[in-house]
């Protein structure tokens, strides 16, 4: 992969603003200003959902939390350079909706024109590090509403870990509902990401068990003076019928980073998508990093899970 990837806007004869990763760092450095124009400038899709109902998006906000790791590499995501090529080789597969990122990772596809009529899914809290002491402390330290509703996105996400031995967590689910009701008032739709978390061994766990899963759902969905733009990003679990029974909010399956075959996580996908609730999936790690580094066939294969 290189910086000579095929950009979706020279496909469709719109030119980026950069060709380079130099030339990124070039504007970043002596014309800041071009990443709002460019963001007013963007070509946005007419709705957040496209005709059939369904969205693949693509994941990439990993590495603000310190979560650097994928399928058994440590240091995986660590080059920037690396991880921009892997996904805009994501981006310009066919079928591919759009991004879930961080502003910098946003910016960066933005300015070499890979965000070109793609949905753009901001995410909002990124200050729960992975691995600190202040772990389930997801304060808001990426995108706030103002900068969503600036940027022209389609639509933010949060993380929302519930530790019912955390006080802290109150605090957490206060900011939520805010951010929830002030989001829908602008008609932007907030993807919630909740689970219920506790340490062990000073380790920060999810329980997936369906019962875990299914009380962090109604948690989550009774946030905020309105549920009409919140949607669900939930991971795969064993019994998805009996946890999706738990909702009728729109909801994306998400990936993680899981250790088995792959033939095995695209089966359990595929099982859970024909679930009525489920309308696709949001995935990072599996798909930028998958076994053998063929991002495009790994893509493509999700791609047609979904659409």
């Amino acid at each position: 992969m290189s910086d000579s990837a095929t950009s979706p806007t020279e496909v469709l004869g719109r030119r980026p603003v950069c060709s380079t990763y130099a030339e990124v760092t070039e504007v970043r450095s002596r014309d800041p200003q071009a990443i709002g124009q460019a963001l007013a400038a963007r070509r946005r899709r007419p709705s957040f959902v496209p005709p059939d109902g369904r969205l693949m998006l693509v994941a990439a906000d990993h590495p603000a939390r310190g979560a650097l790791a994928a399928q058994g590499r440590p240091t995986a995501m660590a080059s920037r350079t690396d991880l921009l090529d892997r996904l805009r080789t994501a981006l310009a597969r066919p079928g591919v909706d759009g991004l879930l990122a961080t502003a910098d990772i946003a910016e960066d596809l933005l300015l070499m024109g890979a965000l070109e009529d793609k949905v753009v899914v901001a995410s909002m809290n990124r200050g729960g590090l992975a691995g600190a002491s202040f772990e389930l402390d997801d304060r808001m330290t990426g995108y706030d509403v103002a900068g969503v509703v600036a940027a022209r996105f389609e639509a933010a996400k949060m993380l929302n870990r519930i530790d019912l031995d955390d006080p802290g967590t109150v605090r957490m689910l206060e900011t939520a509902g805010r951010t929830i009701s002030e989001l829908a008032r602008a008609g932007i739709v907030m993807m919630l990401e909740p689970f219920l978390s506790r340490r062990v061994d000073g380790r920060v766990v999810n329980d997936l068990t369906p019962d875990g899963v299914i009380k962090s759902v109604h948690v989550a969905q009774g946030l905020g003076a309105t549920s009409a733009y919140t949607w669900l990003k939930l991971p795969v679990v064993a019994e998805m019928e009996r946890v999706m029974d738990a909702t009728t909010l729109p909801t994306l399956l998400l990936g993680g980073d899981p250790s088995g075959h792959p033939e095995e996580t695209y089966a359990s996908w595929r099982d859970a998508l024909a679930l009525p609730a489920v309308r696709g999936l949001v995935i990072g790690r599996t798909l930028l990093y998958p076994p053998g580094d063929d991002v495009a066939t790994a893509v493509d294969t999700a791609v047609a899970l979904v659409h």
